[in-house]
């Protein structure tokens, strides 16, 4: 396990702040002050991990804080470290100015100690006034529940406040220095596909690195790939990836020596876009130092339609592989690669990936099924968490085949697991239960193959999407809710009124009766765009941390007002809370770009 981009893993920084006051009071302190930040980085050290794999490591102050000079020596410290997350942790109180963390980049939480022998309560309280201001955006992690002062327990409260704010924050500090690859520009006129590089650098930290279509190409004619990785993938696609059955009409069918010419280009397509997010040390030992460098790319998009798609064989296949959690060299960690470079999508993606270490659901947003349409056209009625109505989410194969739901937890129930836990007999269940129809040449004139399966189990998930509102800048919206095993017959009758050479995912969001999750019919109404990502898990109100770190609103969610945790001072800006997010977020502005 280790991570394939250029650049260290950010470490959690905790910071032991104390009362000054030597001679009796700090002494006194000393001990508690940093064995209350050494079981927070026990937590989290055994709690997290990275998407590749990797654990989170946690870099601890040389001593307790007590003052500015202290505080500078840990800063010191923890840039030498390469502290991408801040944790100040007290029990006591102490001088909230001078034991403050400044560096305006780094997300950064203070936990006080709810405690009636030392103030630790009434340190945090000074500590977020002085943040807030300042402009420090600062979340704030207090117990509800009084704790003796003898007692070293993190109660359960606190431990999840902790390791949301963490996961968010290190989410944060990874993608800063990243890139996203544009491979190609806009398609079809779809908005997401047309890169804003403001957004993603302002936001995100990310860059944007544009490389036109005509490259894989080149690579492809100048064999400018790792041959013997080719053999191997092709022999695994040709042995693992059963065709679907062909729906073209006879006039626009191809002959089989054909369609092993176009299995041949999309397997070489996949290599090589892997190779230009990425890079390959096989590259570099050819000659092509250049091209062996890759883009340090955490996600992706590939154009295709039309201009490639019209010429040349689909991307369906490279951008489902790349999406899932493993291919012919094994159980590897998901890419982030978007259909139809949908930039936003592939930002929605990365913050699942990120937030829940899997791979990520790419779909349309394609039809609401009430329960009454459904039976007028099935003569069945949609049951149990479908029964107030579904959405049909459905791509032209790029979806990650992790989302077959054929892996398996250790109930036997379907899940979308961590890489480092997918088995080899959860690879070839996604395998066995995936077809791969020949693209509708209608539609795709240079052929290819699209991946053909149904999510065949239930499992909690969650939909977002980023969208662009002029005036305003981004907004995230959010559903949770779970993929439903449809029937097999109202299944055939629904997917057949579509596409059914592609990937389907029946959706049933978690309604409440108000706003835009009054009814499923809302939800799809309030979708912002025609695509969405989906998550395994129920990783709403991470998401919702993760973008209040960002400053990037959030404009529809379905998540328990207790569960939603942003920095103390969104509090300020007013009762209602997503209003608040909206002022607070446009007030602070993007956390990498110039107000």
């Amino acid at each position: 396990m280790s991570d394939r981009l250029i650049g260290k893993l950010p470490k959690v920084g905790i910071r032991p702040v104390i009362d000054g006051r030597e001679r009796g009071v700090r002494e006194s302190l000393e001990d508690t002050c940093m064995n209350m930040a050494k079981a927070a980085a026990k937590l989290i050290e055994e709690s997290l991990r990275f998407p590749s794999g990797e654990k989170v490591e946690c870099v601890i102050a040389d001593t307790n804080i007590g003052g500015a000079a202290e505080a500078a020596m840990c800063a010191d410290k923890f840039a030498q470290e390469g502290v991408g997350v801040s944790l100040t942790v007290t029990p006591c109180w102490c001088y909230g100015d001078e034991v403050m963390d400044t560096n305006s980049l780094v997300p950064k939480a203070v936990w006080g100690f709810n405690g009636t022998e030392r103030p630790g309560a009434v340190y945090l309280a000074a500590a977020l006034s002085g943040y807030a201001q300042k402009g420090l955006p600062t979340f704030g992690i207090y117990g509800r529940d009084v704790q003796d002062s003898s007692d070293t327990e993190i109660p359960e409260d606190v431990k999840s406040k902790i390791l949301q704010f963490v996961k968010a924050g290190l989410a944060v500090s990874y993608m800063n220095g990243k890139s996203y690859l544009s491979l190609g520009y806009s398609s079809m006129g779809i908005a997401g596909s047309m890169v804003d590089t403001g957004f993603l650098y302002d936001y995100l930290g990310i860059r944007t690195e544009f490389v036109e279509s005509i490259e894989v190409l080149r690579r492809i004619d100048e064999e400018i790939y790792d041959t013997e990785e080719y053999e191997r993938a092709i022999e695994w696609t040709l042995e693992n990836c059963k065709e679907g059955i062909d729906r073209n009409s006879e006039d626009k069918k191809v002959s089989d020596e054909d369609k092993l010419e176009e299995w041949k280009k999309v397997v070489k397509m996949t290599i090589i876009c892997r190779d230009i997010m990425i890079g390959n040390e096989k590259l570099v030992e050819k000659g092509y130092r250049e091209e062996g460098l890759g883009r340090n790319a955490l996600l992706g998009g590939f154009q295709g339609q039309r201009q490639w798609t019209d010429y040349q064989p689909n991307a369906d296949f490279t951008e489902a592989i790349l999406n899932s959690s493993f291919d012919w060299n094994g159980i590897r960690q998901a890419f982030v690669f978007a259909t139809e470079n949908d930039s936003l999508n592939a930002v929605s993606m990365l913050f699942g990936h990120l937030l829940s270490d899997r791979a990520q659901i790419f779909s349309d947003v394609r039809t609401y099924w009430s329960s009454a349409s459904v039976e007028r056209v099935t003569g069945k009625r949609l049951e149990g968490k479908a029964k107030d109505g579904i959405l049909h989410l459905i791509n032209s194969g790029s979806t990650t085949l992790d989302a077959t739901a054929r892996q398996m937890d250790e109930q036997g129930k379907p899940v979308m697991k961590p890489y480092w836990d997918v088995t080899p007999e959860d690879v070839d269940q996604c395998l066995e239960h995936t077809h791969w129809p020949q693209a509708v040449r209608e539609y795709m004139r240079g052929g290819g193959f699209s991946s053909q399966f149904k999510t065949s189990g239930e499992m909690p998930v969650t939909m977002c999407r980023v969208n662009l509102i002029k005036g305003q800048g981004p907004v995230l919206q959010i559903a949770e809710g779970w993929t439903i095993d449809l029937d097999q017959e109202i299944h055939d009758i629904l997917d057949k009124r579509t596409d059914p050479t592609w990937p389907t995912t029946w959706f049933a969001p978690r309604v409440t009766g108000i706003g835009a999750f009054k009814d499923v019919y809302t939800v799809m109404a309030n979708w912002g765009s025609n695509h969405g990502a989906i998550s395994y898990g129920h990783i709403g109100k991470d998401l919702i941390t993760l973008a209040s770190m960002l400053r990037i609103p959030v404009m529809m969610h379905n998540i328990d007002e207790s569960d939603i945790f942003r920095p103390n001072c969104w509090s300020a800006f007013g009762q209602d809370k997503e209003g608040a997010d909206f002022k607070a977020c446009n007030n602070y502005g993007p956390l990498y770009g110039v107000k």
